[in-house]
């Protein structure tokens, strides 16, 4: 877990814990591509969404350009403000340089400069067992790890299966993206190949076939595996693909085996349920799963990408029903997933007690119910590649709305809560009396959906890229996934 501040637990030790219990060109070289490569549909927004939406993309796309170390190319977890770097913004990082490129806002010479810099440090990190001198161990990385040296930030972070394959997803990305026969290109695509063929995948299998969600020099395994839809859906993706270390396909099926515990009708929509959007978000901005489908898939007639959409309008649908009267809950105002929040309080009110957590996974699902009344624009951003239609005229509301307190040169910042008003000594963020509870920050795992959705809603680009890459079709493929795309010729190397 991450140290003291409630706000900063991990995403790692809330999945365990569920087990357990400024301005940019308007007009760039991408808004010329067919409309028939984005995902949109019918629907087509108004010019000022378009707008809004242009100006979210290359804002969030600059808190990544802006916050990472040029020289060791590590990503802070969070940003402005002193922070340790995390391993999954940097994979998210090395993604958005991509999109930045096709986008206009830097050069390819500048994207390839800041991803070789990141592919060589990560390649040449140490990797031991020790507890203080090492970045990884048998391929996989720390959660944290500190800006300047690249080491464990501290012995409260552990060795993290998803975080790699996070961080991995964008190593990925960047192996198939710069294909050109430079040099430098052809140096990133050999590192990013021995960063992804050193990950030992059945290591991290301590209760076999399921892969552990972490270790410790100290504790060693985590007493919790990847099991249930999630967020892991790329860990065992990437674990499958593996040229050198791969697990078996037994992996994936045990992983899905408790998908019907969570399929089910939640406020208007039947889907596999996963309460906080995140877990719906994060595999599928790399991976393009419209019109694939694993064994699972295939008996409930439907397919990930499908499941998004639908979870989606669940959440929608949940915050307009708005069962816990929080303040501002709307067809126009909604999220939930892991983000910041106030802090751990419990204010008294003549409605009754209500409970505001710090950092925490809310979310809504016939899983849990986590809802103190904090919205997360993330969690709507990070969908609107599944259904524009709901999630444009939401972030546009919020924007209208609140903008002049949750917008800034970085786009929205993480979460704000108009229903938590309380004068108290904050953890995070601050009080806005025409507003409430806003944060004063952003998290890169936060910004990363947000930023690579809209670019897939938009283009498809990380998607179409992605499915150039060798490595995620073998997993898809050895994970029983078929059809669409998968059915087609396999692109040749570079």
């Amino acid at each position: 877990m991450r140290p003291a501040v409630l706000k900063n637990l991990c995403i790692t030790c809330l999945s365990a814990l569920l087990v357990l219990v400024g301005t940019l060109p308007a007009t760039t070289r991408a808004d010329t591509r067919s409309a028939t490569a984005a995902v949109s549909g019918t629907y087509q927004p108004t010019a000022a969404q378009q707008a809004m939406v242009d100006d979210l993309e290359q804002r969030t796309f600059r808190w990544f350009w802006d916050s990472a170390d040029p020289t060791t190319g590590m990503v802070p977890d969070h940003y402005p403000g002193e922070s340790f770097s995390s391993i999954a913004a940097v994979g998210f990082g090395l993604t958005a340089y991509g999109i930045g490129v096709e986008r206009g806002y830097i050069t390819r010479e500048q994207a390839v400069a800041r991803t070789l810099a990141t592919l060589k440090f990560f390649h040449d990190a140490p990797q031991n067992a020790s507890e203080d001198d090492a970045a990884g161990y048998h391929g996989f990385f720390y959660h944290f790890l500190d800006m300047q040296t690249g080491k464990r930030e501290g012995r409260w972070t552990e060795l993290s299966s998803v975080d790699t394959t996070l961080l991995l997803g964008g190593v990925l990305f960047a192996q198939s993206y710069y294909d050109r026969a430079t040099p430098e290109e052809e140096q990133i695509r050999a590192l990013a190949d021995a960063i992804y063929r050193a990950v030992e995948w059945p290591w991290m299998q301590a209760r076999p076939p399921l892969i552990s969600m972490g270790w410790t020099p100290g504790g060693k395994f985590i007493p919790a595996d990847w099991k249930g839809y999630n967020e892991g859906k790329l860990v065992y993706i990437l674990a499958l693909g593996s040229p050198t270390h791969p697990v078996d396909p037994v992996a994936w099926k045990a992983w899905s085996s408790t998908n019907d515990t969570t399929w089910g009708s939640f406020y208007g929509q039947t889907f596999l349920n996963f309460a906080p959007l995140f877990g719906h978000q994060y595999t599928e901005s790399w991976v393009d799963f419209r019109g694939i489908r694993d064994d699972w898939n295939r008996r409930h007639n439907l397919d990930y990408f499908e499941n998004g959409r639908r979870a989606t309008y669940s959440q929608r649908n949940y915050a307009i029903a708005n069962p816990g009267g929080w303040t501002g809950y709307g067809k126009n105002v909604w999220g939930l997933t892991a983000s910041n929040g106030p802090g751990g309080f419990v204010v008294k009110s003549a409605q009754g007690e209500k409970k505001f957590e710090g950092y925490t996974a809310r979310g809504a699902g016939l899983d849990y119910i986590s809802d103190d009344g904090t919205i997360a624009p993330t969690a709507a951003g990070g969908s609107i590649a599944f259904a524009p239609e709901i999630v444009i005229p939401a972030l546009a509301e919020m924007k209208q709305r609140y903008g002049k307190s949750i917008y800034d040169r970085y786009g929205f910042v993480d979460a704000f809560n108009p229903s938590f008003h309380t004068r108290t000594t904050l953890r995070t963020g601050k009080l806005v009396p025409e507003l409430g509870w806003v944060d004063t920050e952003q998290l890169g795992i936060d910004q990363g959906p947000i930023l690579l959705m809209i670019e897939n809603w938009r283009s498809g680009f990380v998607w179409n890229v992605m499915r150039k890459n060798p490595y995620i079709r073998r997993g898809l493929q050895r994970a029983g996934f078929r059809g669409g795309w998968l059915a087609t010729p396999e692109p040749a190397a570079p």
